[in-house]
């Protein structure tokens, strides 16, 4: 070997450690940056002719584990909607109240009770009258709160699938356009690595709004594909419409046509749910929170609430109100219509009669509600028979098994509350799968230790190769001088 390769020998192995030393410090510097991939140096030897020359950069490989990477995005999404989840049936519990909690619905019917049970001891005593007319009006003011609550979760739900759909549809145009500079970087030569990272980071904020799997083409682009099998990227981005409308009442429904699905390039989706293939992830519990949950949650309020009306109104309780009348609760006034009950809870209002906030009688609690006459203000036996109807089992409204009015109320506490725990332990499961599958990718990521001892040896063998430019050096100098 001639002196003049052995200088180009250890010239081409000064440039390929100087390469890897770039890239080791890279790797070290962007440990804990988000999608960044581990990079490699790709070495080959460099052949002139048929000898060997030295080595040779074929480039910078980018290190990731795909299917590592794949489960993660997935368990992002899974995180992601039982998280929905579980917050929102929180909120559903504080608005009905716990079992046993005074402030619930049950809490309040048992309170009502109660007050009842006292006026009955001496009915004669207005103040304890009016204890009962206080104590209805909290019944009602409690339904009422819990059902304006129902309806603000929805309309937040019906924002967060806008606010979703918004940043799906910016994520998808940003993979396309980085899809087209990987494609334009790979075939001029030039590093796309970067451009890959950055591609990995907008994709995670899909994941975490749509489950997806990805496809990948040979210019390095990538199509997107939700996991039941929506395109949303192949070469140019689907479009994903949504038509928020802001305020969400009681009666608003997606099969109703008064809330919004979703569309996919300008089709509404094919499915009853509205968000067809895109289901799972925070869009597809955002829909069901606004769709299922929280309308299944408010329709057992409207059970209590007509359960409440009916046991009120009831002649056999009052022979004073006539049949098909409004009794001691209303609907916002008026009788009950039984088939217009949906958002009754949230309607449900003390009989003016009787409401002493609004100039009512309360002695018509005691003589009955449309009483032509005041009777005796020692008799009890009206308010007894309040007293009565509210602890009498019934079958409820909507079907079931017989309960009183607490009892019924105290079956939508403990359904939310086991609906809560439940989703929980989802939760729980769901983020253990996720923290898994981000240690895992973590581990197969930058190692730090092993970066630096990767920077040992190529500090190695960059003086390996400035020791043998030195001795050729050497020698060139030794023929120079004869």
């Amino acid at each position: 070997m001639s002196i003049s390769m052995t200088l180009a020998n250890a010239l081409s192995g000064l440039t390929a450690t100087g390469r890897m030393a770039q890239t080791v410090a890279s790797n070290i510097a962007n440990a804990n940056t988000d999608g960044y991939g581990r990079r490699e140096v790709a070495l080959s030897s460099q052949v002139i002719g048929k000898g060997g020359a030295g080595v040779q950069v074929d480039g910078v490989t980018r290190i990731v584990d795909r299917g590592i990477l794949a489960d993660r995005r997935l368990a992002d999404a899974e995180r992601g909607a039982q998280q929905a989840g579980a917050e929102a049936l929180e909120r559903v519990e504080q608005l009905v109240g716990a079992p046993g909690d005074a402030s619930s619905i049950a809490g309040r019917i048992a309170a009502l009770e109660q007050a009842l049970a006292t006026a009955s001891a001496d009915p004669a005593s207005t103040l304890r009258l009016n204890a009962v007319s206080d104590r209805l009006g909290e019944v009602a003011s409690t339904l009422n709160r819990a059902s304006d609550g129902l309806a603000e979760m929805r309309a937040r739900a019906d924002d967060d699938i806008a606010a979703q759909v918004t940043t799906l549809n910016e994520a998808l145009a940003r993979v396309e356009v980085l899809n087209d500079d990987i494609a334009r970087a790979r075939y001029t030569g030039l590093d796309e690595s970067g451009l890959k990272d950055q591609r990995q980071v907008v994709i995670d904020k899909i994941a975490g709004i749509v489950p997806i799997r990805l496809l990948s083409r040979d210019n390095g682009s990538v199509a997107v594909i939700s996991q039941a099998g929506q395109v949303l990227l192949d070469d140019r981005a689907a479009q994903i419409g949504f038509s928020p409308v802001g305020l969400v009442t009681a009666d608003m429904s997606l099969a109703g046509g008064t809330l919004s699905g979703l569309s996919i390039n300008g089709k509404p989706v094919a499915s009853a749910d509205g968000v067809g293939k895109l289901v799972g992830g925070a869009l597809g519990a955002s829909f069901q929170l606004r769709d299922e949950t929280l309308p299944g949650v408010q329709a057992q309020l409207d059970e209590v609430a007509q359960d409440l009306i009916l046991r009120l109104s009831d002649p056999a309780a009052d022979p004073t109100i006539p049949a098909g009348g409004a009794g001691l609760l209303t609907d916002n006034g008026s009788p009950l219509d039984p088939l217009d009950v949906t958002g009754l809870s949230g309607r449900i209002a003390v009989n003016a009669a009787v409401d002493r906030t609004a100039g009512g009688d309360v002695t018509l609690l005691r003589d009955g509600l449309n009483a032509a006459a005041a009777g005796p203000v020692g008799e009890a036996r009206q308010i007894d028979a309040w007293i009565g109807a509210l602890a009498a089992k019934r079958t409820p409204p909507a079907g079931g098994l017989a309960a009183s009015a607490a009892g019924l109320a105290t079956r939508v506490s403990t359904s939310t509350g086991s609906a809560r725990v439940d989703a929980e332990e989802q939760l729980g499961f769901a983020t253990a799968r996720w923290e898994t599958m981000r240690e895992a990718e973590l581990i197969s990521g930058v190692d730090s230790d092993r970066e630096m001892q990767m920077l040992l040896r190529i500090e190695q063998a960059y003086a390996a190769n400035a020791r043998v430019m030195t001795a050729a050096d050497s020698m060139i100098r030794q023929l120079m001088e004869i």
